[in-house]
């Protein structure tokens, strides 16, 4: 369980903006960065999550987020895949290589058939997962969801004592627990 513990750290090729380039996700320190793993290029589901992602991308990174999306495909099947797909081509955050699969053993996301399972995992500007969810690769994930996932984690960095009740978004109100109560139920 990673949740309130150090990320795995990371050193992989990634492919962006045209280049491929070596990426460690400790040079994200300082901002909020969620891992997107999905299961491989070429593939049905992850197309449509991934070009929301990037329809959304300013919006992540408004809040002071990056994204970085993880697969064990290579570095150059992402540059193919961008080069074939309209949809991936509208991509502009890094597409990371784990070839090794080394990132999805760490995070424990590899499937028996050494592909990733749809996983998302949030980590906050001290380097802490706040956030992790995976499941099956059937099943797409909502954008929406995650900013708003995004949003609660930041307002309660910001306001130490307040929690976001379920469906939270800015501007709903918080709860603030009392701690006392919370230890004897």
């Amino acid at each position: 369980m990673l949740i309130n513990k150090p990320a795995p750290e990371f050193s992989v090729d990634s492919y962006q903006a045209g280049k491929i380039k070596k990426v460690k996700l400790s040079d994200y320190k300082g901002k909020w960065v969620l891992l997107v793993f999905y299961p491989a290029d070429f593939t049905f589901v992850c197309p449509t999550e991934l070009g929301e992602i990037a329809k959304n991308y300013q919006e992540f990174k408004k809040l002071g987020a990056e994204v970085l999306a993880i697969s064990t495909d290579s570095a150059f099947v992402h540059k193919a895949w961008h080069d074939m797909s309209p949809t991936i081509r509208t991509i502009t955050y890094p597409m990371l290589a784990d070839t090794a699969k080394t990132i999805c053993a760490a995070y424990d996301t590899l499937t028996e058939e050494g592909l990733s399972y749809r996983a998302t995992v949030l980590v906050d500007p001290k380097g802490i997962v706040k956030w992790f969810d995976i499941h099956d690769n059937s099943i797409g994930r909502s954008t929406q969801e995650i900013l708003r996932r995004l949003n609660a984690a930041i307002y309660v960095s910001k306001h130490p004592g307040e929690v976001c009740p379920v469906s939270w978004t800015p501007g709903k109100t918080t709860l603030k627990p009392i701690i006392e109560l919370v230890g004897k139920i």
